[in-house]
């Protein structure tokens, strides 16, 4: 059997194992939470170089994606730098590939359940595939990278901006600690309810979850969540807050859906090749194996 360890910076509390078959292989899926001790991750990449299939980096990106553009983050690439023999990624080719087409099987299958078409994207530098996705949808958009990453009541509305902003700031920000970055460890249980007015004016939320349950209201009833990573606990609360449907890019395992790191680290292994996989290589398996998003009705 193949295995996949995804070593997070997150909450052990949201440690889950799982099996799946992939082009007739079989392979465990796992992720093992640090509560944000750097240190530990990078002993277990370290402990587990050349024992595993694939790493998956959970908690943070290792670098930034936008357009064309890769921006590093210098503090994430340290958690990695002595893995040789095992093939490390972040997610970032599933985000350039399955999720890229996300919001145009959304409304295949319910768009004409959402009006208008409004959407909020909590961080659009770290999954810009979804930016384009929702701005090639028509969506009216707010890009909320300021508000959920600085704090900072700025929305962004074109995707323009965004790879301005991206322009400006990421080869700044990229040198930062990454609990500047990130909620790690125990602050990814934390729910304070923020910017109410953008999630009430829009009729989509999209992005990382831990971002998306940072600042989420108590009320959202009737809202679509597009994001990835939930948990059981995870759904229950969307539920008992009004979310009409839940969409997870990548597909429930168990009753949970994995990240974009352990999903395609699970592509990695299953392709044999000991290394990334190219975005055209990620796209054949795609479809190869029909991987869409999931589409849940809570409500």
């Amino acid at each position: 059997m193949k295995r996949v360890v995804s070593v997070s910076l997150g909450s052990s509390s949201r440690d889950h194992k799982a099996r799946i078959t992939l082009l007739g292989q079989d392979i465990s899926l796992e992720r093992i939470g640090t509560d944000g001790d750097e240190e530990k991750a990078r002993q277990l990449y370290n402990e587990l170089d050349g024992k595993v299939d694939a790493f998956g980096v959970g908690g943070i990106d290792l670098t930034l994606r936008v357009r064309d553009r890769h921006y590093p983050l210098y503090q994430a690439l340290k958690l990695v730098k002595d893995v040789k023999r095992t093939p490390v990624v972040d997610g970032g080719g599933l985000k350039h590939t399955l999720e890229r087409r996300v919001m145009q099987f959304v409304e295949q299958e319910i768009g004409d359940e959402i009006s208008p078409q409004r959407g909020m994207l909590t961080s659009s530098v770290d999954r810009f595939g979804m930016a384009l996705s929702f701005a090639e949808a028509g969506y009216e958009m707010v890009y909320a990278d300021f508000m959920f990453a600085l704090g900072l009541g700025i929305p962004l509305h074109t995707i323009r901006s965004v790879e301005i902003l991206a322009a400006v700031l990421l080869p700044i920000l990229g040198r930062l600690p990454i609990s500047f970055l990130y909620p790690t460890g125990e602050k990814q249980t934390i729910n304070q309810p923020r910017w109410e007015k953008y999630y009430q004016w829009a009729s989509v939320v999209a992005g990382d979850f831990l971002y998306v349950k940072r600042h989420l209201p108590l009320r959202v009833d009737g809202k679509v969540i597009v994001t990835n990573t939930t948990t059981q606990e995870d759904v229950r609360m969307l539920t008992e807050r009004g979310v009409k449907y839940l969409v997870t890019t990548t597909p429930r395992l168990e009753g949970r859906s994995f990240g974009t790191n352990v999903m395609e680290g699970a592509l990695v292994a299953a392709a044999g090749q000991g290394r990334k996989l190219t975005t055209n290589e990620l796209e054949e398996l795609i479809e190869e194996l029909g991987l869409r998003p999931t589409i849940e009705k809570l409500n």
